[in-house]
């Protein structure tokens, strides 16, 4: 806001789109935008664009309204001509994705838009308003020096000793930086209602962006938090579960207003979605309670179903991934169970972008300084770069493994050693036994051995490696390498995020991209079937392979996650992640329920390949989809315009395609069927 007045001419037109009447900008607006547009006698107006949108049916969409307040005001050109133009640009820019419906509200918003802007008289005494103190925040010496200067766009200001103060120059960057950005960049947020919740965490568990939080607060911890921190007792835990208090805890302005967490509730009015003025007080609860540390209860978190896992801290918080994202809400889970101990490469695309877009990290770290270790990596070799992570770890830790059997044999901390090499490599006790070995070595003699294993004690606990990117990155640019990775038989995990079209690049085609799909690249439909990743790669026989939809099946979802995190091999978790690139007509709050419809129609097919299960006998193939109702496939498609527009733009192939489409996903289903039917393991 302050850049657009400090760039406004003397007379200019300044449009400000805001939920806010004329009374409220007095107390609204900063002292800098009062001054300027007073001293600069600027023609000053407001619109309530996303109000007027959702009025509409556009949603949040307020493009459409604000080009034509544009062009009513600045008459740059004729009203008459900017109009026409405005409805012809309409139709060829949604026509084909969307359909005439979608042409038709963004005419109705241009209409609506040209009359819109409401004027406002701006009173003399905003020449002389006066700067409110800037507000303290308590942040770490490098958000205060780096971070929010470029939080501010004042980052080309900052010199290069800045950086070299906090070491930063070799690239490496401060974990948890996105928990100060606090966009509040949503019209209207979730309320709960704790009398309506079934205290199901599913919420939580779907938020792409985990600004919603479930708490559990003991009867002398109740009494210390804010009085506003209501809760209701809690439910649910498991008969040997203290009692506790519970309350689920958004944060408004970390909120995206994206409403998935509605869609995800079973339980109607347990949230609505209430308007963001209403609910800013409610964020001093969730910095004070829910991001408070104190109050996770490790007696209740467990990776055993998807509720208890809700309650331990997400090491992946507060993207700036688009509202509604599916993948982040994948990441997170993961972050969930093995965040303090993760080491991730990534590969360029969507996942890279809202991981490490500089000055905001969502991953962070705990109180104990835990947490994951993420580097970005290009397409083509992402899968290698995280085996990197896999050998270089593994190597110092051979090194340390000979240097404690040498202290052995010296008669230095036996009993701590004992116990470090009978359980470093069990996820459950390998913290416990790291901290403990790190104990008894600290006061020992500072012998050269001791001294290696002390100087690269981050390298004593157990770690899970991963590597994470997009279709493009797994079905195309880096399937080469994933291929030579998962070949060598080693622990790395892959996490292959399907939105089954290149998201970042602008809608490419990939190979994930099904039959009769429209995509750049495949303008008419795609011809040929969507490739089968998992299906190859089940075919070494050694790799732990499953495909899941967390908004179909939550616990399906935890259990492939945390079966391949325990496999000892090579793992590969393909995730179905509805994107806005598929532009479904519900829109993107319903990313989750779009899943569901996926897997019950039988477009998604979701099982888990476990080589483990050979060597018991059983068949390592589960086929965890349940019978589809194909009958619902047309209406799937007909769901999502990447499907439907083929209809608008080539009505002589579309139904060709269609019909083919339908085939390959049954034929896909049935070859499942056969190999969870099998009695060959």
């Amino acid at each position: 806001m302050a850049c657009g007045t400090e760039d406004l001419k003397e007379g200019g037109i300044y449009l400000l789109n805001c939920p806010w009447s004329l009374e409220e900008l007095e107390t609204r607006l900063p002292a800098k935008v009062k001054r300027d547009l007073c001293r600069k006698h600027a023609q000053f107006y407001i619109i309530d664009a996303a109000k007027l949108a959702a009025e509409i049916g556009l949603g949040k969409r307020t493009n459409s309204i604000l080009q034509a307040a544009f062009f009513a005001l600045t008459k740059v050109i004729p009203l008459d001509v900017a109009v026409e133009d405005m409805k012809k640009n309409n139709y060829n820019s949604y026509f084909k994705k969307a359909g005439q419906k979608i042409v038709d509200l963004n005419n109705q918003a241009v209409d609506v838009g040209i009359s819109a802007a409401v004027p406002v008289e701006i009173p003399a005494s905003w020449a002389d308003a006066v700067d409110a103190p800037a507000p303290e925040i308590e942040a770490t010496p490098f958000v205060k020096d780096i971070v929010l200067p470029m939080d501010r766009q004042q980052g080309d200001k900052l010199p290069v000793s800045v950086f070299q103060k906090h070491g930063v120059l070799d690239g490496t960057w401060e974990n948890g930086t996105s928990a100060y950005a606090k966009r509040g960049v949503a019209t209207k947020v979730p309320k709960w209602d704790g009398d309506k919740c079934a205290q199901c965490n599913r919420c939580a568990a779907t938020c792409p962006h985990a600004a919603i939080r479930p708490v559990l607060l003991t009867d002398a911890e109740k009494a210390e938090v804010p009085a506003s921190f209501q809760t209701v007792p809690a439910k649910g835990l498991g008969k040997d579960a203290p009692s506790y208090a519970y309350r689920m805890q958004i944060s408004p302005y970390d909120c995206l207003g994206c409403g998935v967490c509605l869609t995800a509730c079973p339980v109607e009015g347990a949230l609505t979605m209430t308007p963001f003025e209403e609910m800013k007080e409610e964020q001093h609860n969730f910095d004070a309670v829910a991001m408070n540390e104190r109050y996770l209860k490790p007696d209740v978190i467990s990776d055993k179903n998807m509720k208890s896992i809700q309650f331990a801290k997400p090491y992946f918080q507060f993207s700036a991934a688009c509202a509604g994202c599916a993948e982040t809400t994948y990441i997170k889970l993961v972050s969930q169970l093995v965040g303090d101990h993760m080491y991730i490469g990534n590969a360029a695309g969507c996942s890279s972008a809202y991981s490490g877009g500089a000055p905001i990290l969502p991953y962070c770290k705990d109180q104990r300084g835990f947490g994951p270790a993420w580097e970005h990596s290009l397409f083509e070799d992402n899968a290698e770069f995280a085996y990197g992570f896999f050998h270089a770890q593994d190597a110092i830790r051979k090194e340390i493994l000979l240097r404690l059997e040498s202290l052995r044999e010296a008669g230095v901390a036996v009993d701590a050693i004992d116990a470090y090499l009978a359980n470093w490599n069990d996820r459950e006790q390998s913290r416990a036994v790291s901290d403990a070995l790190i104990a008894a070595l600290e006061p020992a003699e500072k012998t050269a051995d001791v001294a290696f294993v002390l100087e690269n004690k981050e390298y004593l606990s157990k770690k899970s490696i991963w590597a994470i990117g997009g279709d493009g990155w797994a079905y195309d640019i880096g399937f080469g390498g994933i291929d030579h990775v998962l070949a060598q038989n080693q622990d790395v995990n892959l996490m292959v995020l399907d939105t089954e079209v290149y998201s970042n690049t602008g809608g490419q085609s990939s190979k994930a991209t099904p039959t009769a799909a429209v995509a750049k690249f495949a303008s008419g439909g795609k011809q040929i079937a969507k490739k089968d990743l998992g299906a190859i790669f089940m075919n070494y026989g050694y790799v732990y392979v499953a495909q899941v939809a967390i908004g179909y099946d939550q616990a399906q979802t935890l259990k492939a996650i945390r079966e391949a995190e325990a496999y000892p091999g090579p793992s590969l978790i393909i995730c179905y992640c509805p994107c806005l690139e598929q532009h479904i007509k519900a829109g993107m709050s319903c990313t989750q329920t779009e899943m569901k419809k996926a897997v019950e129609c039988g477009y998604w097919q979701l099982y888990r390949y476990d080589p483990r299960r050979t060597a018991q006998g059983l068949n390592p193939f589960q086929l965890d989809s349940p019978e589809p109702d194909t009958s619902k496939l047309m209406d799937y498609l007909m769901g999502e315009n990447r499907f439907a527009s083929l209809k608008n733009n080539f009505p002589d192939r579309a139904d060709a395609l269609y019909e083919k489409a339908i085939c390959d996903i049954k034929a896909r289903y049935e070859k499942y069927r056969k190999m969870a039917d099998s009695t060959n393991v």
